[in-house]
């Protein structure tokens, strides 16, 4: 099994993150802002990846430490979990439609971390979650697990199905990138024979 556990312990948020990636999408989530648990959930339904996910954050002061930390955390469990990343397919790319709205999603686990976004929100927040913090949430798992992420927005209007459907196409990315190809004999999908730098 390929597992990742992070354990994160500062002065603004305290946080437990275990994932695997050969799961079958079980999850437990408890952030502390009701949207956000929602998207976690679904990332992990539809990649199939177990995740478990605490946060005590310091949500009084505002969301922002709790979205980000609990980024930085995932990432890194993932990237735990991945190692040397040997046999995996390494790219994965999603359409996800939801009612009126289409979102497109590509990713490469390459370890070197890029984000690309081009979506947007016309509300300030999805229940109580502030919706400029949707971006930096993406920007920090691509940091931490090294992912070149692009997230597209190909049209849309309700705000609720564009969230879902960016964190929906990213799961099914993901699902498809961290598969073992068992043609690659656990091979490290790179002709350099490493993933990053």
């Amino acid at each position: 099994m390929r597992t990742g556990l992070i354990e994160r312990d500062t002065k603004e948020t305290r946080i437990r993150v275990a994932v695997n990636l050969d799961g079958t999408g079980t999850y437990e989530v408890a952030t502390g802002i009701g949207f956000l648990d929602h998207m976690v959930e679904q990332f992990s339904r539809h990649s199939l990846i177990d995740v478990e996910m605490k946060v005590d954050g310091d949500l009084h002061v505002d969301q922002h430490h709790t979205t980000e930390d609990s980024a930085i955390a995932l990432g890194q469990a993932l990237a735990q979990a991945l190692g040397d990343k040997g046999g995996i397919a390494r790219y994965g790319t999603a359409y996800s439609p939801m009612d009126e709205t289409l979102a497109r999603v590509a990713l490469d686990i390459s370890g070197r971390p890029w984000c690309v976004w081009r979506a947007g929100f016309s509300q300030a927040k999805l229940g109580e979650w502030d919706t400029e913090l949707i971006e930096h949430w993406f920007q920090s798992v691509a940091q931490t697990a090294g992912l070149t992420l692009h997230v597209e927005l190909l049209y849309g209007s309700n705000n609720h199905h564009i969230c879902e459907a960016i964190y929906k196409g990213f799961a099914r990315a993901m699902r498809q990138a961290v598969e073992i190809d068992p043609r690659k004999g656990g091979a490290i999908p790179s002709t350099k024979g490493i993933l990053g730098g």
